[in-house]
């Protein structure tokens, strides 16, 4: 008998985590604290535990190693240990930091033991996701804070306590004037980890952005916002069509454990490559369309500020994308990205394909209304995808925006009931033609490369 434990983790209310805040620092840290959590520091607990990261991917089966990390990404991480005692303090250790380090971030952890030689894994992980993972998440009871007395102050963002004031952790650049306020010990975990998530991106992007000529931006207001003229930001959130059952088939297709193991740590580095290499792609065109301080050309002409670039990735790495950029270029850019996406490769050997939402807003708009607007478009793309699925069973790209010159009011559906269909049509009309495709098709006329020459021609 040959037996072992798997363990997935997963998270729960990372959206809210990540962008409640309307900083964009904030939101920047938080973001950064979650790919953390499910990455680095798995790694850092497993190395506690006497596994050393170059030894993490050798068979546990036959090399005697009290763990293997099958893969990290997309929020969730799966582990097989040797005993469901050594998992089970790995998760003490993990789960103490995390309660300690990120308050507010949520783990959801199973475990399950098999058989190497008996049980069949893809199934095992399949009912450990499908079971025990999904009913903890609906079954969990939601932390009650403990809130301030009537003599403390709360913080402007998560409204908890205050412990601090945020000057002590925000290093100013030579054109930003120094803003302090109250924030809790959640909201400084997040800002405490933005050098962290600005050094990792300037690692990433090496190759195609110079770290001495530009930089990613902390606030929205360094996105490039012409003052008097236009002064717009961009959300755009991005995801793969159907991911989650192209992982479990290619999984499901193993041969035998060892292969189940490969076959998810394949695909799930490719797809995280995929979405790297996509914004590569993003970042390179903005570089390119940038002369003498200006952003001129194709995507647009207006002044930068300093040497921030227009543009900065929040969430990346995986299928589930999301950046924000100067309200100018949003849409031109969730375009590109869509087009670089699908010439990406990945393990199964299959089309890429990916829907993308695009909310454009005031440049201090509240950030957290902005992107859940972004992702409600990005689930109405997603729809028009799997209406038309008929015509194109293997897929296509599809991409949705709004432009609020103004407030927004209710989701998405109610503002264009409001705003684009009239009221004695009964849902009959609809004067809003989005989602759009991104390529031609046949004689389909709801396409991005049918839209984009039509506005062209009318400016």
């Amino acid at each position: 008998m040959n037996k072992f434990t798997i363990t997935v983790i997963d998270t729960s209310g990372i959206q809210d985590y990540i962008f409640s805040s309307n900083r964009l620092r904030e939101n920047i840290g938080a973001s950064h604290l979650v790919s953390e959590v499910t990455g680095d520091w798995v790694e850092e607990t497993l190395d506690k535990l006497g596994v050393l990261k170059n030894q993490q991917q050798e068979p546990i089966e036959t090399s005697g190693f009290d763990a293997e990390m099958v893969y990290a990404g997309g929020g969730n991480t799966l582990i097989v240990f040797k005993s469901r005692e050594i998992a089970i303090n790995f998760t003490k250790i993990l789960s103490k930091r995390v309660l300690e380090e990120t308050p507010g971030i949520n783990l959801v952890v199973a475990h399950a033991d098999f058989d190497w030689d008996e049980d069949n894994l893809y199934q095992v992980v399949k009912d450990l996701m499908e079971g025990e993972i999904d009913r903890r998440k609906n079954e969990r009871i939601a932390s009650a804070p403990l809130l301030g007395l009537g003599v403390t102050t709360t913080c402007n963002s998560t409204q908890l306590p205050a412990t601090d004031r945020s000057n002590k952790y925000i290093q100013y650049g030579d054109d930003e004037e120094a803003d302090s306020y109250f924030i809790s010990t959640e909201t400084k975990q997040k800002l405490k980890a933005v050098n962290r998530a600005n050094k990792k991106l300037q690692e990433m992007f090496a190759d195609v952005v110079d770290g001495d000529i530009y930089q990613f931006p902390y606030r929205t207001d360094h996105l490039g916002r012409s003052e008097r003229e236009s002064s717009y930001a961009a959300i755009v959130h991005a995801d793969g069509n159907g991911m989650g059952k192209r992982f479990q088939k290619y999984g499901e297709d193993a041969k035998n454990n060892r292969d189940y193991i490969q076959r998810m740590r394949d695909f799930s580095k490719s797809v995280n490559e995929a979405g790297k290499n996509a914004l590569k792609a993003v970042v390179q065109a903005i570089t390119k369309s940038i002369q003498e301080g200006k952003v001129v050309g194709k995507l647009g002409e207006f002044q930068l500020k300093n040497k921030y670039l227009p543009f900065r990735p929040l969430v990346y790495g995986g299928d589930d994308i999301t950046f924000i950029c100067e309200g100018r270029l949003g849409l031109e850019l969730a375009a590109l990205f869509l087009r670089e996406f699908e010439k990406q490769d990945v393990a199964d050997g299959e089309k890429l394909t990916a829907c993308a939402g695009v909310c454009i807003v005031k440049t201090h708009y509240p950030f957290a209304r902005a992107y859940k607007i972004s992702e409600d478009l990005c689930k109405e793309a997603k729809k028009f995808v799997k209406q038309n699925k008929e015509f194109e069973p293997d897929g296509f790209s599809a991409i949705d925006w709004h432009l609020a010159a103004s407030g927004l009011l209710g989701s998405i559906s109610d503002i264009r009931k409001l705003e684009y269909q009239p009221v004695d049509n009964k849902d009959i009309l609809h004067l809003e033609m989005r989602p759009v495709r991104l390529k031609k098709h046949s004689s389909e006329w709801r396409t991005w490369e049918g839209f984009t020459p039509v506005v062209s021609l009318s400016r």
